[in-house]
């Protein structure tokens, strides 16, 4: 380990202490700090990964005689303080890579004493993607999606689990903001600049001189209060460790990418944190949650987009009644307005069930349609009913009342895919799904689009929860238009895709209805499984 050791004095402080004796007792004896000792843990440091676990995170301690703090300054421009004298850095560069740390002890009236250590250590994290979208591979801007539910939100933080399967921490359960709620606020104010220089992301928050306070910071309600940010802070990305991460279906949830900025940077909304976990991320819209320091069990939740709130394009409505269907004549499907897959395997997707057209399976009863899948023996029944052929339209609201299945392994699905599925194959024809469910998670409900580059499990998605899907009614609704497609649940909206001409989501599409069996997104079948249903009141297109 090198160490230098530089003892400053400044000259206003040696006349000080000559001239003003009678007022040393405003700060105490000048005493310089000595004795400055650092110490160093790599993470995942072995005999076999001397250089540590690949993480790039370094836990460093400092302690001095007559220090009252210390300072960190690291190579890649940013500066910590570290009253404590004990942080965790975590270092981006990829590879192994030799850092010169320089710490700083701090005593009274500014008197410091410095060391430098020299540290070897491995990263192999990246996220290529995150950047790009971040950056735009140069510079981009962010504002607040203020026209979207829950653009900011705070919800628990600790490990109690939020549902029945596990799952912790992954959306705001404890509030949610309504669309344009801080209108009257400085926050919808804040532009966040994120760019990529040299290899480095630098970031900029204009917020024209006023910033949105968390109301435990100042002592009172959340407000603004003035606040220069000028400056560029530095951006590095590493590996999440949060509570969401350790989910069953993290992956759903989370990309798993932390943002850390440095010098006390933050996303235009003041609550403390510094670190920022990339929930989703798209060209055009980002999901991040941080945890509040000082309150641990508390993790705020900020919607961000690329449409600046001045240009933001009002939600599209649709209100002329094209299609509907309300299930009010017992007997089969109204054969005008469905018709049928049938056969073994859905469309892929490793399902166990056969489709068929019984009334076993798919019947109009009390006012409901009823699509039940059934153990038969060894395998299981089930239905999928489509408008293909009989109803085809190009944007407009769609509006589906259901209630769904209970039973790990169930996959009940409201979705739409383009007509052109025959000769523009999958996923170029585009596919919507306004609802996906997996009844091993009953109070999670999906949303995901389905286009090239976005097949399988890297379809454009997102998720929210309601508690009681398969027992109550619920409205499971779409907003189409040239401009985007919303995803809600009662009204509640929970992603958002920017349509445009290079998306396959400007020609006609096709409703389906179908609960399907196990399979890739099912998951395993629980073996006691004998039938359930989802049934829907009713089905409703406006344009």
């Amino acid at each position: 380990m090198k160490k230098i050791i530089i003892n400053i004095f400044s000259i206003f402080t040696l006349l000080l202490m000559v001239n003003c004796q009678e007022d040393n007792f405003a700060f105490g004896s000048l005493s310089t700090p000595t004795g400055l000792k650092v110490s160093y843990e790599i993470k995942g440091k072995t005999v076999d990964a001397p250089n540590g676990d690949g993480s790039g995170k370094v836990t460093f301690n400092v302690t001095a005689d007559n220090a009252i703090s210390y300072r960190f300054v690291f190579p890649d421009g940013t500066t910590e303080n570290a009253p404590s004298g004990s942080f965790t850095k975590t270092f981006t560069k990829t590879g192994v890579n030799t850092y010169t740390v320089v710490i700083l002890a701090s005593g009274k009236a500014g008197v410091t004493t410095t060391t430098t250590v020299d540290v070897e250590v491995l990263s192999n994290f990246k996220d290529d993607e995150a950047i790009q979208f971040l950056t735009g591979g140069a510079s981009k801007k962010w504002y607040w999606a203020k026209d979207e539910i829950a653009h900011l939100g705070v919800g628990q933080n600790t490990a109690e689990q939020i549902d029945g399967n596990g799952n912790l921490n992954y959306y705001p359960t404890y509030y949610a903001t309504q669309a344009n709620e801080k209108s009257t606020t400085c926050l919808y104010n804040s532009v966040m600049t994120f760019s990529l220089v040299q290899g480095q992301i630098k970031f900029n928050l204009d917020n024209k001189g006023e910033t949105y306070y968390n109301g435990a910071i100042k002592g009172g309600d959340d407000n603004c209060y003035p606040l220069d940010t000028k400056g560029d802070k530095v951006v590095t990305l590493s590996p999440s460790e949060s509570f969401v991460t350790m989910n069953p279906d993290h992956a759903t949830q989370t990309r798993g990418t932390q943002l850390n900025f440095s010098n006390d940077g933050f996303m235009g909304y003041f609550f403390g944190a510094s670190a920022y976990e990339i929930l989703s991320i798209t060209e055009n819209r980002m999901v991040v949650r941080g945890v509040m320091p000082g309150n641990t069990s508390l993790a705020w939740y900020h919607i961000f987009t690329t449409t600046p709130p001045s240009q933001a394009t009002p939600v599209a409505d649709y209100t002329k009644l094209v299609f509907s269907d309300e299930f009010n004549t017992n007997g089969a499907p109204d054969p005008t307005k469905w018709g049928y897959d049938l056969g073994a395997g859905g469309w892929g997707n490793s399902e166990e069930q056969t489709y068929t057209n019984s009334a076993n399976n798919v019947v109009v009863q009390d006012g409901s349609l009823k699509i039940t899948a059934k153990k038969e023996g060894a395998t299981y029944t089930s239905a999928r009913l489509k408008s293909e052929d009989k109803f085809e339209f190009t944007y407009g609201k769609v509006e589906i009342k259901a209630k769904l299945t209970t039973g790990a392994g169930t996959w009940p699905a409201i979705w739409m895919l383009g007509q052109d599925y025959a000769t523009n194959t999958w996923p170029g024809c585009g596919e919507i799904d306004i609802m996906e469910y997996k009844g091993s998670q009953p109070t999670t409900i999906y949303g995901t689009l389905h286009y090239p580059g976005r097949s399988g499990g890297n379809g454009n998605g997102n998720s929210t929860s309601i508690s009681n899907a398969a027992s109550e009614f619920h409205v499971y609704k779409t907003i189409w238009s040239p401009s985007s497609v919303k995803i809600y649940v009662d009204d509640k909206l929970f992603h958002s895709v920017t349509n445009d001409s290079s998306l396959p989501f400007n020609k006609d599409l096709f409703l389906i209805l179908n609960v399907a069996m196990g399979g890739t997104f099912g998951g395993a079948i629980d073996s006691a499984f004998s039938q359930s249903s989802m049934e829907i009141d009713y089905v409703r297109v406006y344009q």
